[in-house]
């Protein structure tokens, strides 16, 4: 079947992104009444988040499709926006981010994102077993299967998605020996799952106040690191002329070049001389990640950056260049979403939703314990379930200078991330016998 959209272009399918983030940002500064109350309601980030998946979903542009020529041969089509805006982009808003960031702040924040984090990847590790057992009392079908084409199987790739990233995802693919063929499916479910929750969550962060004030929540650290930041910006904030913005894009992809590089050869070298990374069935086979060193290494700069002279330039909009490479990789991810395919394959994607649901409860039932602000609980979540490309804009919508937070938990996460899935794995494979 011919699955191509009717923009296939990156240029024109780019531009699209820009007049949609044109639009948020043009309705969500105006004054009209109508739009005030709309935001009030659905946050700016939100909007650039859900109007590309509708795109997508209408059929006017897409990550990926097949045409059909006359014979019937099928080709394959990607777009390169999402690996461009999260091979590019993602790290240079990580630098200009944390040009400004004071460590010590971020360290006084205490224990609880640390806590909101391994609630999260709890709730990954029960919710799995948990949702194979619910859903087997009315549909065993749905979560049976023998040999590679187990559905336990296919879950621990969701698993090691959703507490690591694609890396540790790619991993138990090759430890679990799930059907190739059938992976798919999965990936789907992936997708699906983890963007509702992102939707999910993103609502919530426009309602932030009215669920601390539900959880009874302790803000104050937060609100001193933020109100630091804006104060040290508002010092030495002036209007940036030229040579100001082109030396913030100077520093931001002079780092994103030393960041592909540094990880490129760490990557090969780790790859090449330690059989348990080579090894893709081995839980430490995460640490051949490029992605995880480029994202480790343009944070790690970012950080030393912000001890230097470096540091001023916030005060000519670094943050902000950040904060609007975060939006277009926002747009590029709702890009992703096809909300036609929710019920392509239902089983499965119940099984996702009832299993992120135990996540979510779990998530709500710690923080209202410890009295953690739903910041923490959002990008707990998302250090596990979107990784590093999700956690720094969950982050960075409470504000630009958390985005650090959201990056030191995602990368934590990819740690853990083959550790805890194979675990899970092992608890479902149990429940599905």
């Amino acid at each position: 079947m011919d699955t191509t959209p009717f923009i296939t272009q990156d240029t024109i399918a780019f531009g699209i992104i820009m007049l949609t983030l044109g639009f948020v940002f043009y309705t969500s500064s105006s004054e009209n009444n109508g739009w005030v109350k709309f935001y009030k309601i659905v946050p700016s980030l939100l909007m650039a988040y859900m109007l590309p998946a509708i795109f997508t979903s209408l059929g006017i542009i897409a990550p990926e499709w097949e045409s059909v020529d006359i014979e019937g041969n099928i080709t394959q089509h990607s777009s390169n926006l999402y690996y461009v805006a999260s091979r590019f982009l993602l790290p240079a808003a990580l630098i200009l981010m944390t040009l400004s960031i004071d460590l010590k702040a971020v360290f006084d924040l205490g224990p609880k994102a640390l806590i909101m984090f391994l609630t999260g990847t709890a709730g990954i590790i029960i919710g799995g077993p948990l949702a194979i057992i619910l859903i087997s009392i009315f549909s065993p079908e749905t979560v049976g299967g023998a040999g590679p084409d187990a559905v336990w199987r296919g879950l621990a790739t969701l698993a090691g998605s959703w507490i690591g990233g694609g890396a540790n995802q790619a991993a138990m693919l090759e430890i679990y020996e799930y059907n190739p063929k059938k992976y798919g499916g999965m990936v789907l479910v992936d997708i699906v799952v983890a963007n509702i929750w992102m939707a999910i969550v993103l609502v919530g962060i426009g309602k932030s106040k009215k669920i601390d004030k539900w959880l009874n929540a302790d803000t104050s650290a937060i609100e001193r690191l933020k109100e630091k930041v804006s104060t040290y910006a508002d010092k030495i904030t002036r209007n940036p002329s030229l040579a100001d913005l082109i030396i913030i894009l100077s520093i931001a992809f002079t780092v994103v070049g030393i960041s592909h590089f540094g990880a490129n050869e760490i990557s090969s070298f780790l790859i090449e001389n330690f059989d348990a990374i080579s090894d893709k069935t081995s839980p430490m086979s995460s640490f051949g990640s490029q992605f995880f060193w480029m994202i480790s290494i343009a944070t790690i700069i970012g950080i030393i950056l912000s001890f230097t002279k470096f540091k001023n330039y916030e005060g000519a909009g670094a943050s902000k260049i950040g904060s609007l490479f975060i939006y277009i990789l926002v747009a590029t991810i709702g890009m992703k979403m096809d909300l036609s395919k929710i019920l392509e394959n239902p089983g499965l994607i119940l099984i996702g939703l009832v299993w992120m649901t135990i996540h979510a409860i779990l998530l709500i039932i710690v923080a209202k314990l410890i009295k953690a602000p739903f910041f923490f609980l959002a990008v707990g979540s998302q250090a596990n379930v979107g990784g590093a490309a999700s956690a720094p804009i969950i982050a960075a919508a409470f504000h630009p200078s958390l985005a650090s937070v959201g990056v030191l938990l995602a990368v934590f996460g990819y740690v853990v991330g083959t550790y805890g899935a194979m675990l899970t794995a092992e608890l479902m494979r149990i429940v599905a016998s």
